[in-house]
């Protein structure tokens, strides 16, 4: 079996784990290992039925065309299962422990006692002499071992002070990579705002179970970000806009990567024209992708070609965060944790939920004025999503 292509422009995959063992009897199109590529970890199933040998190892990279293993499609398949696997199981050997005594160590007034000598070395280090294990006579503490202490830098509590060292998968290395070109080849920087949820609080609260009935998906916030960045992009374009070369390349059309969290880590799959997509569009695509990320089925293709992304930190507990723009994109947008705060409404101190959104943008193509004026527009229309989102008519908006 050689290694397919997974997508456009990947070249080499990594083998991040085998699912069978050599010599194991395989059927055809069962998941056989799972390679990680620069952009998605992806399962590698069986051409044909047989015995395989594995040719590669966990960790090594191999090219796409590469021989990852073999598969003896003459081999008949085994009768009986674990009656075989049972007849090589031996009889365990009684094994004879044998028990070691320890000779204790003769402890008087001297251990733990330093010498004037030692004691004035261990004063000059700034040690306690009880810190010290002594090696002379019944435990005291010597010159030679106070010469040989060594200062603890912090406060001894014999807890464990193990490591533990593994490799990072192709998937990690390659964002590792990108964040930081991110850092270093644009002008990024962050604006925030803060937005009051109590409008979209009131909307699900009266229509959630009756959109959930009908279409069989939530009303998250999603939808309303969604829909809300979606306008925002088309009153300012230079945010759905990236720098190609010398030259800026804008879209007629809003493709709008989410990051939702995957068994690998963040996956960021891509909700295509999301400006044909009405609340349910949104949800129902919202769901689809992030089960097929959770399930590990999600494709490079469906990951590749956003013009924007929106990314949630709140449901792990974030309060604020600077986004790092996804390239070769312009602009991020944060969502964060919902929070009731004090706020002023008509001249009085009131109790509302309140979430802080940031926009991390390409100083380079967005400028300031963009950036913020985008931002406002995405929180007007959260602030008023029943006539900005639902030109006044909510029925009709969630299709009930």
């Amino acid at each position: 079996m050689k290694v397919p292509s997974p997508g456009e422009s990947i070249t080499e995959v990594e083998i991040a784990e085998w699912l069978v063992e050599d010599g194991d009897y395989v059927e055809k199109d069962q998941a056989i290992a799972e390679v990680d590529s620069d952009k998605a970890t992806l399962e590698l199933p069986a051409e044909q039925s047989g015995v395989i040998t594995l040719k590669a190892e966990v960790g090594d990279a191999v090219e796409v065309g590469a021989v990852v293993c073999l598969i003896d499609t003459s081999a008949a398949k085994p009768e009986g299962g674990d009656s075989v696997e049972e007849s090589k199981v031996e009889a365990p050997k009684e094994e004879v422990k044998k028990e070691v005594v320890a000779t204790p160590t003769k402890e008087s007034y001297a251990t733990g006692s330093a010498s004037p000598a030692a004691k004035k070395i261990l004063s000059e280090k700034g040690i306690n002499a009880g810190s010290v294990k002594g090696t002379g006579k019944d435990g005291r503490v010597t010159k030679e071992d106070a010469v040989n202490a060594v200062p603890s830098m912090g406060t001894p509590t014999g807890g464990n002070r193990g490591e533990s060292r593994s490799k990072l998968s192709m998937l990690r290395r390659k964002v590792a990579e990108r964040l930081v070109s991110v850092k270093n080849e644009t002008a990024m920087l962050t604006t925030f705002n803060e937005v009051d949820m109590a409008p979209i609080f009131e909307l699900r609260k009266q229509y959630k179970e009756e959109f959930k009935g009908k279409h069989g998906v939530g009303l998250g916030f999603m939808s309303f970000f969604t829909l809300a960045v979606v306008r925002a992009l088309e009153m300012y374009p230079s945010v759905n806009s990236m720098i190609d070369g010398k030259e800026m390349l804008s879209f007629d059309f809003c493709d709008i990567s989410i990051a939702v969290s995957g068994p690998k880590g963040l996956m960021v799959p891509v909700i295509r024209n999301a400006e044909n997509l009405t609340f349910r569009g949104v949800e129902s695509e919202v769901k689809r992708l992030a089960i097929r990320a959770r399930e590990g089925e999600i494709t490079v293709d469906e990951m590749t070609g956003g013009t924007f992304t929106i990314t949630n930190g709140g449901v792990f507990g974030s309060m604020l965060s600077t986004p790092i723009i996804n390239p070769p994109q312009s602009a991020i947008l944060g969502m964060h944790n919902i929070v009731e705060r004090p706020v002023v409404k008509n001249g009085e101190v009131a109790i509302a939920p309140i979430m802080y959104v940031a926009l991390s943008y390409d100083h380079r193509i967005i400028d300031g004025k963009e950036s913020v004026g985008f931002l406002v527009a995405v929180k007007e229309a959260l602030e008023n999503p029943e006539e900005i989102l639902m030109a006044s008519n909510v029925k009709k908006a969630l299709e009930l």
